[in-house]
């Protein structure tokens, strides 16, 4: 059953009715061991880091910033700062020193806790720019502290200025003054200009998310729920909520890389992902058919093709399967399909949202028919996460996004825009007066850039209205922006980012082709053409080695990975040139499709 509480007490009642059962699974910094901390330790790691923050000196809904991976830490400092009203915002752990001091500077913040070494790093070197900032507090307590740093504080340190619960009878008093119209998080977000937004995001939103996301998915305590998105990213954060409001015990996995080894270790019977996870499961399985037998890859291709009819075919539409395709999927689940997930550590799988990015149907039946219960939904930072998604038990169709939740009004516009209203969508951006005039109509529905439309009561998404690219890990880029930083080098001329529903940031670089060639000559280099010059690996490694350099301020996934030399300009005759010589980023998508989609060949 579901607990209502506001999330300022969330867990302390929450132990009162799960007591020594473990709420949280995790490994400590360095360490390859999992450990357990019961709900009763939890609530009292949350008051002791609430009466931390009192004796610090921080007051209601001041901003803290939090800049980590995922660990234990992480839940702590949140739920004690809300205990006592403060806002707590996220920051990943891979942002750049940019970023960082952007969203310290904007949202004044004078608390910024860190992860490891390379987050201190970070916010140590930024730490004399941002002038409201007072402390440096460190999850790991490893991490080595420059001896001119008298600003830093272990969260060991942090943690014993609240042990004995100094000033529990003031963080109860606040518990009281807790209400839904506190500001409980703000995310920022990249803009298309690549200027940070912060998303508002209040304690009516999570209450109204909570209950209308429990209607659609059914997570009980009996789940055991492993992160695999960072706590940063709003599907993982609301997802991970809802399902301590149903007493599910969290398995914090800290560094995505290992999600594979970590679900192998711990067994979850749930998790929340973006696509690209389930490409790679869908890519390794290919791969693993491939190198078999005739023989065992006839047998698994006949195993995937009953999973397909009986879960795509009959049940996806609401239909019961015939009682001889009941028996041979049964049969086979039990005796080849059960293989399968085993091999990625889901023997015990319930069901899985996943959503951040476009989900590839193929990929989607996949994971369908190899027994799988996928739950593919929509949403957006500004919506709290989930706008629609699958709903267990009722029908749903491969491409869709899913139904809309409980509470959310959409309406299609006339360019074919979802527009949003409701109880979980956000009241606007915090310091950005400007952004919420545009950004809500004279009805007050959201503008949420992105177009689809409505079939049977499911939402389907067409296209991203503004120029804003998603990777298929859910991360946003700014292609504007990066461009931008590009184009500052002497060796190119112009240049094309690529990165929507793409796995990482590639880009199409039309080098300046005059200092090229000189460059190319002082080597000793031999071309007769710029198509000789563009292909020569030499040339291609030069400007990829510029280009990252440039970008070494931009956060890890924002970085181009891959490019292609292209040996003639974009212009406005081929139209891929507006006028004012803007990129048209769909008719080059289109142009260089099959140049683009060689640069994405594992």
């Amino acid at each position: 059953m579901q607990n209502k509480s506001h999330l300022s007490v969330l867990i302390h009642e929450q132990a009162k009715v799960y007591g020594a059962r473990p709420a949280l699974t995790f490994r400590a910094f360095g360490s390859l061991e999992w450990k357990s901390v019961s709900w009763k330790q939890f609530s009292l790691r949350v008051k002791q880091v609430s009466n931390a923050m009192l004796n610090l000196g921080m007051v209601p809904q001041e901003n803290i910033a939090v800049f980590s991976q995922n660990c234990i830490q992480y839940l702590y400092t949140d739920f004690g700062a809300y205990g006592i009203r403060v806002v707590s915002i996220p920051i990943y752990a891979t942002s750049s020193e940019q970023q960082i001091q952007y969203v310290v500077q904007d949202a004044k913040v004078r608390f910024l806790f860190v992860g490891e070494q390379e987050q201190y790093d970070k916010a140590h070197r930024v730490f004399p720019l941002c002038p409201t900032l007072e402390r440096i507090i460190i999850f790991d307590h490893s991490v080595r502290v420059s001896s001119h740093d008298p600003n830093a504080l272990y969260f060991e340190d942090f943690i014993a200025l609240g042990e004995n619960l100094p000033r529990q009878s003031q963080v109860e008093e606040l518990w009281k003054q807790a209400n839904e119209e506190d500001i409980c998080n703000i995310i920022y977000t990249s803009g298309t200009t690549g200027d940070s937004k912060g998303v508002i995001l209040k304690y009516s939103q999570y209450h109204a998310a909570m209950e209308a996301n429990g209607k659609c998915v059914p997570i009980t305590n009996k789940d055991r729920v492993i992160n695999f998105l960072p706590l940063a990213h709003i599907f993982e954060r609301g997802w991970s909520y809802l399902c301590l409001t149903v007493g599910a015990e969290l398995i914090l996995n800290t560094y995505p890389k290992e999600i594979q080894q970590s679900m192998r270790e711990t067994h979850p019977t749930c998790m929340s992902s973006v696509p690209r996870f389930w490409e790679k499961v869908f890519i390794a399985v290919k791969e693993k058919i491939g190198a078999s037998s005739k023989a065992k890859q006839m047998i698994f291709r006949h195993a995937l093709s009953v999973g397909r009819k009986y879960n795509i075919d009959y049940l996806s539409r609401g239909k019961r399967p015939p009682l001889a395709l009941a028996l041979e999927y049964k049969f086979i689940n039990n005796s080849i399909l059960s293989l399968v997930r085993k091999e990625i550590g889901l023997e015990n799988a319930n069901f899985f949202p996943t959503a951040g990015a476009y989900v590839s149907p193929e990929v989607e039946e996949f994971v369908h028919s190899v027994g799988i219960d996928m739950i593919v939904g929509y949403g957006l930072t500004e919506s709290l996460a989930t706008v629609s998604c699958d709903h267990r038990g009722e029908p749903y169709t491969i491409g869709s996004v899913g139904r809309p939740i409980e509470g959310i009004d959409i309406k299609i516009s006339e360019n074919n825009e979802i527009l949003l209203k409701g109880p979980t969508i956000t009241c606007g951006y915090f310091n950005r007066d400007d952004v919420n005039k545009t950004a809500f109509d004279a009805d007050g529905y959201f503008h949420t850039g992105d177009a689809g439309y409505m079939r049977d009561g499911e939402l389907f998404l067409t296209e991203r209205i503004k120029d804003l690219y998603k990777t298929s890990n859910g991360k946003y880029i700014a292609p504007q922006m990066v461009e931008a930083m590009m184009l500052v080098d002497k060796y190119i001329d112009q240049i094309a980012v690529i990165a929507d529903q793409r796995k990482f940031v590639s880009a199409l670089v039309v080098p300046e082709f005059r200092v090229v060639e000189e460059w190319a000559r002082e080597k000793g280099l031999k071309f007769d053409s710029r198509e000789e010059l563009c292909a020569n690996q030499q040339v291609h490694d030069m400007l990829m080695e510029r280009v990252d350099t440039l970008q070494q301020r931009l956060a890890h996934y924002e970085q181009v990975k891959r490019i292609t030399l292209i040996p003639h300009h974009f212009s406005m005759e081929s139209g891929e040139l507006t006028n004012t010589l803007k990129l048209k980023r769909s008719v080059i998508s289109k142009n260089y499709k099959d140049v683009i989609d060689k640069m994405y060949v594992e």
